[in-house]
């Protein structure tokens, strides 16, 4: 069974939001990274740059395909996990953790009025599971 987290928002192409304060942590879903299967490389923008919501801003390759990351609010790269460069199947084995991407300053915070509840997400894929069947 997928995990779906309560504590985050999402969007409808799996990436993942942990919201404290004006910074937003980002990751992809359990969901996105069992669908890809073992991740072996990820490119994620430098610190200090900006990202806008629902474009790209990097891209993650496992063994099956590459798939673009697509940013769920627009904002500044405060932080990039560095670990994932050396050991990216951090995100297969712990994608809400040890697995987050990136760190950013969000620039409107009205943006997240658009993200997915919990429930919401846990529909989606239940859709997009249907739809594979």
């Amino acid at each position: 069974m997928v995990k779906i987290d309560d504590s985050l928002l999402y969007t409808d192409t799996h990436e993942w939001i942990h919201v404290e304060g004006d910074t937003a942590v980002i990751g992809i879903t359990d969901y996105a990274q069992e669908q890809l299967g073992d991740i072996v490389y990820v490119e994620l923008p430098e610190v200090g740059e900006n990202i806008f919501k629902g474009q790209a801003f990097g891209s993650i390759e496992s063994v099956k395909t590459v798939s673009e990351l697509f940013a769920p609010l627009s904002g500044n790269v405060v932080e990039r996990n560095e670990d994932l460069f050396s050991t990216p199947e951090l995100i297969n084995k712990d994608p809400f953790k040890k697995g987050w991407m990136l760190k950013i300053k969000i620039e409107e915070k009205k943006q997240m009025e658009d993200l997915l509840s919990p429930g919401n997400y846990e529909d989606l894929i239940i859709s997009e599971s249907e739809e594979e069947e």
